[in-house]
């Protein structure tokens, strides 16, 4: 219990610091509600507004979540072949880093158009923004394998296959789990985003909560949205890290408690 208490008290105690600081700053500055509302006003806003907010969250779960799945299949695969040769790696890093640096508002329309209104096109925005940490963070770790190690596999005959299977996918596990957790809160960031511009109000996402009170000037609306879509991608981080701790605890020292 002692240790929980420890553990929590920082964060807590410095999130309470930060709304002290906000309330005070608005009061002493004169903002008005329609720009900053007060923090007790945002949190009036989400209980009012509760049902609407939860399923919104929950659509914008399932396409930042499909996205997600599929930036961590192709990420790892992509990262796997990557590394299995430097003229492959020379050959097509190149444009994976171009996802990375294309805005996705800028495309928006074009996967609107190739994918239609609605839930695969939020789920390939929330892939297009996610697959690069992942591709980047796999691809170093397999290129971080013990070459002490790399040759006594190939000393004793392993194949191509099993020396991936065997050696590099589990020296490079730690080094994956750090590209996870990275594209775990870009994909609700891509999400939200391609909700902007390919939501659809039939299954209203937190995208499209912040674009209607937006319009109505419902700014402590548009404060509770945004903090619901940052519990969800904190919610996403925190079930990367449990996984991770599951795998690696046993023998790296990233995943043991201190």
């Amino acid at each position: 219990m002692n240790r929980r208490l420890a553990y929590w008290t920082p964060p807590l105690l410095t999130a309470f610091v930060a709304l002290a600081i906000w309330a005070a700053a608005k009061w002493a500055l004169g903002v008005e509600d329609f720009k900053v509302p007060y923090p007790t006003a945002v949190l009036a806003a989400a209980v009012k507004n509760w049902p609407s907010l939860w399923r919104a969250t929950l659509v914008t779960a399932e396409g930042s979540g499909a996205g997600f799945a599929a930036s961590i299949l192709v990420g790892i695969a992509s990262g796997a072949i990557l590394s299995s040769s430097r003229w492959v790696e020379r050959a097509v890093y190149p444009f994976t880093v171009f996802l990375q640096t294309v805005p996705l508002v800028a495309i928006a329309p074009l996967i609107v158009l190739w994918f239609r209104p609605g839930f695969y096109s939020v789920a390939v925005s929330a892939f297009i923004v996610s697959v690069f940490p992942v591709i980047a963070n796999t691809l170093a770790g397999m290129r971080s394998v013990d070459p002490a190690l790399n040759d006594l596999f190939q000393l004793y005959g392993a194949g191509p296959l099993e020396r991936l299977w065997k050696l590099k996918l589990p020296s490079a596990l730690p080094a994956i789990f750090t590209g996870l957790r990275i594209a775990s809160g870009l994909a609700v960031i891509g999400a939200i985003v391609g909700e902007f511009g390919a939501g659809t109000f039939d299954a209203q996402g937190l995208g499209i909560i912040v674009l209607s009170a937006k319009r109505n000037f419902a700014t402590d609306l548009v404060f509770a949205a945004v903090a619901m879509s940052s519990l969800l991608g904190l919610a996403a981080f925190a079930a990367v890290n449990f996984v991770a701790y599951l795998m690696l605890r046993r023998w790296h020292v990233s995943a043991k408690e201190h």
